[in-house]
């Protein structure tokens, strides 16, 4: 996020990404109605997604999921690790609500409908812009189906929320798990956007509440 915008809030670039160019206009008219956001690129694919993510370097990429040739999860694994500072929203039909673990192993920050009102959306850009992790809350049925909770979670996340909950670090996590604190902090992240949990003491305290973890 750069300068300060005209309402008082900090500057988000964004690159919208969608293979519909009347989507990618609905898109960038109701952004413009945000003095905080502005556009500064748009693509009709993955590939071209990550070339402009490269030279453009926006704050949030809004990236469609399904389109001809690089998909949009290929996309955002690909960005993730090119433009390190960047952040995907990944911008979904309600139909791909069972491409969501999919999408937020692929290192997207988020998860946003396409049908979301203006309000939602802004505050998705606003959460995944900050570093936080964010999924539309018509999605999270999505993530409660089968027995609760802790099936949302993989065996890993839930090995690292127990040490969480032990008081460990991020570093303490890492040396004890021989991985990377980058690594950790991705699952944090998941660990959060999944839970709903606004900081770590909050995963851990909906966890516990939750018996996902002792």
């Amino acid at each position: 996020m750069s300068d300060t915008a005209n309402d008082g809030k900090p500057e988000i670039t964004c690159l919208i990404v969608d293979d519909h160019e009347v989507v990618r206009e609905g898109l960038r008219l109701s952004l413009s109605r945000a003095p905080h956001i502005r556009v500064i690129g748009e693509a009709s694919d993955g590939a071209s997604a990550v070339a402009l993510a490269e030279r453009r370097k926006p704050d949030v990429v809004i990236m469609d999921v399904r389109m001809p040739g690089m998909d949009g999860l290929e996309a955002t694994k690909l960005l993730t690790e090119k433009v390190p500072g960047c952040a995907v929203l990944i911008f979904t039909a309600y139909s791909e609500r069972s491409l969501l673990s999919r999408g937020l192993d692929s290192g997207a920050k988020g998860y946003i409908l396409k049908e979301a009102p203006h309000a939602t959306l802004l505050r998705a850009i606003e959460k995944v812009a900050g570093g936080e992790g964010y999924v539309d809350p018509a999605l999270m049925p999505a993530f409660l189906t089968g027995k609760g909770k802790d099936d949302m979670l993989t065996t890993r996340e839930r090995e690292i929320l127990q040490l969480l909950a032990d008081g460990m670090s991020n570093a303490d996590v890492a040396a004890k798990l021989f991985i990377s604190q980058e690594t950790v902090k991705s699952h944090v992240r998941h660990i959060l956007a999944k839970l709903e949990a606004d900081t770590r003491t909050h995963a851990v305290a909906i966890a516990l509440r939750d018996a996902i973890i002792d």
